[in-house]
C-alpha cells in the first residue's frame, strides 16, 4: 500500500508541507540544490527544475521553490516523485 500525502501551505508562499499518513523518513532529511546526499528522494525533489531545498523528518517532508517557479507546474512532479521514493 502506498504511503499517502496530505498536502498544506505554509506561511512562506515559496513553501509547502506534505503530511504522510505513516513515517517514511529515518530522523531528518535537509538539502538543497546542489548538495551531495544518498538520498534517493532528496535527489528526485531537488531534480525538479525550480525546487530550492526540502526538509523534512519521521512523517513530513516541507519542499521550498524558486520565487519565480508554480506550483501548479511543480505539483505533478513533487508528487510522483514522493509516490516514487518515499
Amino acid at each position: 500500500m502506498a504511503i499517502e500525502f496530505s498536502i498544506h501551505p505554509t506561511p512562506n508562499p515559496n513553501a509547502i508541507k506534505f503530511d504522510a499518513t505513516e513515517k517514511f523518513l529515518e530522523g531528518r532529511l535537509s538539502a538543497r540544490v546542489g548538495d551531495d546526499t544518498d538520498s534517493s528522494l532528496a535527489k528526485a525533489l531537488l531534480s525538479i527544475d525550480g525546487v530550492e531545498s526540502i526538509f523534512g523528518f519521521e512523517n513530513f517532508i516541507t519542499v521550498n521553490k524558486t520565487a519565480d517557479s508554480d506550483w501548479n507546474q511543480l505539483m505533478p512532479e513533487i508528487e510522483k516523485a514522493l509516490n516514487e521514493n518515499a
